[in-house]
């Protein structure tokens, strides 16, 4: 066997060892978190029920999904609180390949991306479902009676939650790219038009199709791409001072 077939083989093996130390607390939490899975649902479902006229419910369509659904929105729940875990992995397995001022970052980025994913999450819950839900069913035909089913309700709300928790990711992908050298601050604020237009296609595929809910996805995207053109260039001065002392030496 070659040296790289060798290299191949063991950063396999490490990236398994990794996923498998993620996927345990992400099971263990869920499991601590079972039989509390009724009441789960019923807090994801509030913003839909605080919409919904007085005495309305959802409904369940499937035979199983009764069970099956709650049981979905607990591991969902696990996932999110065992994020920081998860990111650490990562960027452990990645870790092996920076230069040491780049090692540096990894707390800072594992902490940073964990809470702005839960504040995208946060933000979608506590605003966004709120303005969408009761435009909706404040725009239904009287005729109709709203319930909606369960299965499909998760489905929307964990598109939601991923696409809010990720948009808030922005900045610090912004700030990876300057610190890594990849991109100057100089050509992300030059590409800043094509980032207005993509934000709003995006939240237009993500979105309901309501020009409110494109909004508020796609206004937040903008804000915090430029929050992260704000923060870029003290990690560019960062990263520019180890090149120039390498240099020197």
């Amino acid at each position: 066997m070659s040296g790289n077939e060798e290299s191949f083989i063991s950063h396999l093996v490490e990236l398994r060892s990794r996923l498998m130390k993620a996927a345990v607390v992400v099971i263990v939490v869920f499991l601590c978190l079972m039989p509390w899975a009724g009441t789960i649902y019923d807090f994801l479902a509030w913003p839909m029920m605080q919409a919904l006229p007085q005495g309305s419910k959802m409904i369940a369509t499937g035979v199983i999904t009764p069970f099956l659904i709650p049981v979905k929105v607990t591991m969902l729940l696990a996932f999110i609180l065992s994020l920081p875990w998860v990111l650490y992995q990562m960027w452990a397995f990645v870790a092996p390949g920076l230069y040491t001022h780049e090692k540096k970052l990894i707390a800072p980025l594992v902490i940073s991306s964990s809470l702005l994913f839960m504040a995208g999450v946060a933000f979608c819950y506590y605003f966004v479902f709120g303005v969408i839900f009761h435009f909706i069913n404040n725009f239904a035909p009287h005729s109709i009676s709203v319930a909606p089913d369960i299965d499909s309700y998760f489905g929307f709300v964990m598109t939601m939650f991923i696409a809010f928790g990720l948009t808030f990711e922005v900045p610090v992908v912004v700030i990876v790219l300057v610190r890594m050298g990849l991109v100057s601050v100089q050509k992300l604020r030059q590409v800043r038009p094509y980032v207005i237009v993509g934000a709003f296609v995006i939240a237009a595929i993500v979105t309901p199709p309501d020009v409110m809910s494109q909004l508020l996805l796609a206004v937040p995207l903008c804000l915090l791409y430029e929050v992260g053109l704000i923060l870029a260039p003290i990690f560019e001065k960062a990263t520019r001072a180890p090149a120039e002392e390498t240099e020197s030496l």
